[in-house]
């Protein structure tokens, strides 16, 4: 049983997903100003024995400001209040203004295969006695 759960920190806090416009506003342009990253947490489980593994995975985005019309866009389209931080990066109107990842675009979106198969990994020997 693999079970996940991430959250976008920015400027040393934990940022949901916007409630408002305002909101998702200041968030986009934070962005600009300061990295923000992603911290993905994976839990497997083997159901049978209850043996467990867990780890972290953490991916900082820098990027360039958006342009005031992406950014209209950006929230008249309404996605970005479903996802943490209204980070979206990679959506068309925002992916050009991603300058550098530090980490794996899989962790960014949410879940870190180079994690999950370190922890099956460590499963399989946990559960092999080693």
């Amino acid at each position: 049983l693999l079970t996940c759960d991430q959250v976008v920190t920015f400027e040393g806090a934990v940022r949901e997903k916007p409630v408002d416009e305002a909101e998702a506003r200041a968030f986009i342009a934070g962005y600009a100003r300061s990295p923000c990253s992603t911290v993905g947490s994976a839990v497997l489980t083997h159901v049978a024995t209850g043996a467990r593994v867990s780890g972290v995975s953490v991916a900082t985005i820098h990027m360039s400001p958006l342009p005031p019309a992406s950014v209209d866009a950006l929230i008249a389209e309404g996605e970005l209040f479903h996802c943490a931080g209204g980070l979206m990066v990679e959506h068309p109107l925002v992916s050009p203004h991603v300058t550098r990842i530090d980490g794996t675009i899989d962790s960014v979106m949410g879940l870190d295969k180079g994690l999950v198969a370190r922890l099956m990994l460590e499963l399989a020997e946990k559960l092999a006695g080693g």
